[in-house]
């Protein structure tokens, strides 16, 4: 009797699995589940690991603050399936977190963009290779690579701003990202950075505490570099600047409510646009 209903399960969880794989084959891809990776734009939590967590789990704004994730499934031009698995505070590779002032770094940490990805990406792959996804986009926003003084996850104190081959090395790994997303499937959507003007990041740099924050002449080669890398070396990558219109939140750098839903507004239209 154990193995006639163990063999009953079984067959109704890849029955039903069946059928998820027939309706996402069926639907347009803006219908199917959105991927999201990233850092802070993306989500506004920090991550717990074992109880262990960057800046305690403490949350953008103490959890008043709106990210593009949230926002995307509150657009109601998409169904609201959102897969997050952004970090606030993450960069592109996995690192220690290096605190304002400390010689030394950890044992908290962030999981980088690759690792983000593989996530987001098991939690949609589908019977009976698992293979194949019930996804078709994943949305990559800026990371805090080269922003500021413990991107780099080396102690603050030690730290110094990017050289200009460190700058390159952030388009290289977005770069890497958008080409295994595609390997899987995947229309990877990069957005572009904010205009400078229109953060305020020494206001950044005085309120968080960190040894440096980027400069303007650097902060604006990263992002004229990243964007045009991505353009030039991603044929099947999307790069959408979906922060032309941003006002932050009163810190210097986070987008406010009205941005993010912008944001998401932007992104929606792209996804529907690309049904057609």
């Amino acid at each position: 009797m154990q193995i006639k209903k163990w063999s009953v399960a079984v067959f109704s969880v890849l029955a039903m699995h069946g059928a998820v794989a027939q309706q996402a084959a069926s639907q347009k891809p803006s219908q199917l589940p959105l991927l999201v990776i990233g850092a802070s734009y993306s989500e506004g939590k920090t991550p717990f690991n074992n109880g262990i967590a960057p800046r305690g789990g403490g949350a953008v704004a103490f959890g008043t603050y709106l990210s593009l994730g949230q926002a995307l499934t509150r657009d109601q031009q998409l169904p609201g399936y959102v897969v997050n698995e952004a970090q606030a505070g993450a960069g592109t590779f996995d690192r220690l977190q290096c605190p304002p002032g400390s010689p030394t770094c950890g044992p908290a940490a962030w999981d980088g963009y690759q690792t983000q990805l593989q996530r987001a990406l098991a939690r949609v792959a589908l019977p009976p290779t698992f293979a194949s996804f019930n996804a078709k986009y994943v949305v990559i926003t800026i990371s805090n690579d080269c922003l500021h003084a413990g991107g780099a996850g080396v102690p603050q104190p030690q730290s110094a701003p990017c050289s200009l081959g460190e700058l390159h090395a952030v388009a290289d790994r977005l770069v890497a990202l958008g080409e295994f997303a595609v390997s899987k499937g995947l229309t990877p959507i990069f957005d572009v950075y904010p205009k400078y003007e229109d953060l305020n990041l020494p206001l950044f740099h005085s309120s968080s505490g960190v040894a440096w924050v980027i400069g303007e002449q650097d902060y604006n080669l990263l992002r004229d570099l990243v964007r045009t890398r991505l353009e030039d070396e991603l044929p099947n990558a999307v790069v959408v600047d979906m922060w032309r219109d941003f006002t932050h939140i009163g810190d210097g750098l986070h987008p406010d409510q009205a941005t993010a839903k912008k944001a998401a507004n932007v992104v929606a239209k792209l996804l529907k646009k690309m049904d057609q």
